[in-house]
C-alpha cells in the first residue's frame, strides 16, 4: 500500500550569496515523503544535506520552489507561526545536542511544551518523564545537561523533539559524536518510532544504510543523484 504523502519538494533551490560569490546550496529538488518512512540523506560534506533538511523545517527558505508539509506552504509562512509550526509538526535532532546548560533534563523536555502549548499543563509533566524513560534516562531528569554523557545528552535531544509528539523527526549527523554502542542506542530508538508511525528523517554517514533504513536518497552538488527503497 503506498503511503500518505507527509513531505514535498517541488522544484526547490536555495542560492547564497550575490552574483560574484553565488553559492547553489539546493538545485531543483523534487522529493516527496511518505508518512512512516525511514529515510537517509547522504552525500559528501557540502552536498546540500543540512539544507535539505532546512528545507523541511522551515529554518530555510527556497530562493525558489515550493515546500509543503502535511498540506501546509512552509515556505509562505512568516516567522512567528511557522515557529508554533515548527513546535507541533518536526522535532529537531542536532548532532552537538544543543540542549540548554542552565535548566535540568527534565525542564529541557517540558520548554517546548509550554512554548506550543498542544499538551495540556497538566499532562507535561508526566509526558516529559514519560519519554525520558522511553529513551532510557528517566534517572537523570533532575540533572544539568553536563552531567550526562554525549550518549545521554542525545537521549535527551531526542525525547525533547518528541515533546510535542510531533509525527515528523529529522536529525543531523545524530551519531556522529558518539561511540558504536551509544550510536547504537540512538538509532534503535529511531527504529522504534518509525515503527510507532513516525516518519523520521536522518542526514548520516553510517554505513549498512540498506539495513538500517527503508530509503536512502543521495545529493551531489545541491542535487539529488540517487533514491532507493532498500526494503519494502
Amino acid at each position: 500500500m503506498k503511503q500518505a504523502e507527509l513531505v514535498r519538494l517541488n522544484e526547490v533551490s536555495l542560492t547564497y550569496g550575490s552574483n560574484g560569490t553565488r553559492c547553489e546550496a539546493l538545485r531543483k529538488i523534487n522529493l516527496s515523503i511518505g508518512s512512516g518512512e525511514h529515510l537517509a540523506i547522504v552525500g559528501k560534506s557540502g552536498s546540500g544535506k543540512s539544507s535539505l533538511l532546512n528545507m523541511i523545517t522551515g529554518i530555510d527558505h527556497p530562493s525558489e520552489g515550493e515546500v509543503i508539509v502535511d498540506g501546509t506552504t512552509v515556505h509562505t509562512m512568516k516567522e512567528g507561526p511557522l515557529a508554533l509550526w515548527r513546535g507541533r509538526m518536526a522535532g529537531i535532532v542536532f548532532q552537538f545536542f544543543q540542549l540548554i546548560p542552565t535548566i535540568t533534563i527534565l525542564q529541557n523536555i517540558l520548554l517546548p511544551m509550554e512554548f506550543v502549548g498542544v499538551i495540556p499543563k497538566k499532562e507535561r509533566r508526566e509526558r516529559a518523564l514519560s519519554l525520558l524513560e522511553q529513551t532510557g534516562i528517566f534517572d537523570h531528569a533532575r540533572k544539568l545537561p553536563s552531567e550526562l554523557s554525549g550518549g545521554e545528552q542525545q537521549r535527551a535531544a531526542i525525547a525533547r523533539a518528541l515533546a510535542n509528539d510531533p509525527p515528523l523527526i529529522v536529525a543531523d549527523e545524530p551519531t556522529g559524536n558518539l561511540d558504536s554502542a551509544n550510536a547504537e542506542i540512538v538509532l534503535g530508538i529511531f527504529r522504534g518510532l518509525v515503527d510507532a508511525g513516525k516518519t523520521v528523517v536522518v542526514v548520516t554517514h553510517e554505513r549498512n544504510l540498506g539495513k538500517e533504513y527503508s530509503r536512502v536518497v543521495s545529493l551531489k552538488d545541491g542535487m539529488i543523484v540517487g533514491d532507493e527503497w532498500s526494503r519494502p
